[in-house]
């Protein structure tokens, strides 16, 4: 039984601590998802608390993990991960029931599970917690083992580092089908073989004879017996399957007159700029002037600079006006541009459609410095 219990503490600790982390390091993506529930479920209102809940909730689970892992405070954090594991399984057969969104975001965009893979891997965690807990006085240390309590307050310390790089930058490891070095016309393409979407339609016949109202499938509706049935009506299709998705999809950039200009940059032989602020009222507006220095050296050299984002069209040209732009700004969809990238405004550059680099606001390049990173991408061929 010792042993059973070191491999359920062990376990369960690394799967907390790669949940943690794994938010921890794209605070904003956790945002994002935390406001998708809030919206699905009516409560709005919450979504001010959407950050600091997806920071404190990377938090606890990380420092779980942590002290999970080396047996420290075991007592505490084997009955705090139970607790956990015990609401989110509860929460988790609601969501899968429910199906408000599509992915729990329990392992941020590291992993992607459907809400009920979601649900059988905590029925599964839960088992784990349990004998993690109910056995934690007979197998725990006699004394508080010093070097573990230490690598784990260091271990912390770097996580809590970690996570303020990350959100005053751009995350350290991009799991996102934007992250550097992606061709995005390739991300965008769906093979010939790729399963499609199956749907399962119902059907509603009269039967002349008896006058009664039954319901088909599409496998045993009598479209041929016009003698005995008469159509009614039929429901929205229900998907039963999902096919194929490409890595990338619905990226559009969208003029004013909605024409959808994307080929355009996307297989354009030039560097490319796309300054992206999903929401331009709520954008830093600290970087405008190296922006506007980037678009007119741009400019210069033959290369194009454009923004993207989901404001109102009347709001992007207001936001023009205002801070006299100097480039164009077109429409974009905003759960795409969150994809691209976790900083409102951010930078990205691309040419041929791939992804060359990606600036958090706090890390835009003044010319000098960009003129120098270009030298070297010349050098280095791309």
């Amino acid at each position: 039984m010792k042993t059973l219990w070191h491999v359920a503490r062990i376990l369960l600790g690394l799967v907390f601590i790669y949940s943690g982390f794994v938010k921890g390091i794209d605070p904003w993506g956790m945002t994002y998802k935390f406001t998708d529930y809030f919206t699905a479920w009516g409560m709005e209102s919450l979504s001010s608390l959407a950050f600091p809940l997806g920071i404190l909730l990377s938090a606890v689970e990380f420092i779980i993990g942590i002290s999970l892992v080396c047996n420290v405070f075991i007592s505490f954090f084997s009955f705090l991960s139970l607790l956990m594991m015990g609401f989110f399984t509860i929460l988790t057969l609601v969501i899968a029931i429910q199906n408000p969104v599509t992915d729990c975001g329990c392992f941020g965009d590291a992993l992607i599970l459907t809400n009920w893979e979601t649900f059988f891997k905590n029925i599964f965690l839960l088992a784990f917690a349990i004998i993690t807990f109910f056995y934690r006085k007979r197998y725990r240390p006699k004394k508080l083992p010093l070097i573990a309590s230490i690598m784990a307050g260091a271990t912390v310390f770097v996580f809590a580092y970690l996570v303020d790089y990350s959100y005053n930058h751009l995350p350290i490891l991009d799991f996102r089908p934007y992250k550097i070095g992606v061709n995005i016309p390739e991300g965008m393409t769906v093979p010939e073989d790729a399963p499609q979407d199956v749907y399962e339609n119902t059907f509603h016949y009269k039967n002349k004879n008896t006058g009664e109202v039954k319901e088909f499938n599409q496998e045993n509706y009598p479209w041929q017996d016009t003698i005995n049935w008469e159509f009614v009506s039929m429901e929205e299709p229900v998907l039963v399957k999902k096919g194929y998705e490409a890595p990338i999809h619905n990226f559009f950039i969208e003029t004013p007159e909605g024409e959808d200009i994307k080929d355009f940059f996307l297989y354009d032989e030039n560097y490319t700029f796309f300054y992206i602020a999903y929401n331009l009222q709520k954008s830093n507006l600290s970087t405008l002037p190296v922006l506007d220095e980037l678009a007119r050296y741009a400019e210069q050299n033959g290369m194009n600079f454009i923004g993207l984002s989901a404001s109102l069209p009347e709001d992007i040209e207001a936001f023009k006006q205002d801070n006299s732009l100097s480039f164009e700004i077109f429409n974009a969809d905003e759960i795409t541009l969150k994809t691209m990238i976790r900083s409102n405004p951010g930078l990205m550059l691309l040419k041929n459609g791939t992804i060359i680099d990606k600036w958090h606001f706090n890390d835009f390049p003044p010319v000098e410095e960009f003129e120098q990173q270009l030298n070297y991408l010349k050098q280095v061929g791309k």
